[in-house]
């Protein structure tokens, strides 16, 4: 029997996904001393049917936090992708039971910055394509580099509208309590998010090169897993 500890990883999905996108991961992170949680962000996923316009950033902190604090979990390798590298942000300034931060092609924020404050141009794309609601309707799979048919009929209909807030609200973490953890970043060079593991590599933490397209989750899950489990001891 092992007497490694057990590690846990709680996987947190991007804009317009939900906890289901880790579906092919799952089966490479399934060994005895690794647990994993995939939580859906309130108005996405399978609980888009309680978005409202005002879900946004802090709500989705908030969410996380309290997977961890009724999960009663402690030292999680906390994993974000694409937007939300702005969530696991917010969490690790305002819980004590995360261990290392995972940056999976994601944003790598500052206090006070938005989504909408790090791209040109994205408030304006947003504004125009959103509903009256302020919901903004889905990139196709291939935007996210999913070329596979199977694959891309298997994300259509899961892909859910993202609320304009989540983008426009800016996160609050003064203290910045992130750069104090361990942290790493997994580059999927066929995307464009390659400056933010360069600012991880300033900053003092490891970055990971994956040759594939953003959801790397779904396009090369072992390879993403075999990354992850470097995290775990």
């Amino acid at each position: 029997m092992s007497t490694r500890k057990k590690t846990t990883y709680v996987l947190v999905h991007g804009s317009w996904h939900g906890g289901w996108c880790w579906q092919k991961l799952l089966p490479f992170l399934r060994q005895d001393n690794l647990a994993v949680y995939t939580p859906t962000l309130t108005g996405l996923g399978e609980r888009s049917h309680v978005v409202t316009p005002t879900t946004g950033l802090s709500l989705h902190i908030q969410d996380i936090i309290n997977v961890l604090e009724f999960e009663d979990l402690q030292e999680v390798v906390l994993v974000g992708h694409s937007y939300t590298g702005m969530v696991i942000t917010g969490v690790a300034e305002y819980s004590d039971r995360v261990g290392k931060l995972v940056y999976l092609d994601a944003i790598v924020p500052e206090d006070g910055e938005s989504m909408f404050s790090l791209f040109n141009g994205m408030e304006a794309d947003f504004k125009h394509s959103a509903d009256t609601q302020g919901l903004v309707p889905p990139w196709a799979p291939e935007e996210y580099g999913v070329t596979d048919p199977q694959d891309v009929a298997w994300m259509v209909p899961r892909l859910t509208p993202m609320p304009l807030l989540t983008h426009a609200e800016q996160l609050q973490a003064p203290a910045m309590k992130a750069k104090t953890l361990p942290r790493s970043f997994i580059h999927c060079t066929q995307f464009g998010l390659g400056a933010f593991g360069e600012k991880i590599g300033r900053e003092g933490g490891t970055v990971f090169p994956l040759n594939t397209g953003h959801d790397a989750m779904i396009t090369q899950p072992q390879a993403l897993a075999d990354i992850l489990v470097q995290h775990a001891w």
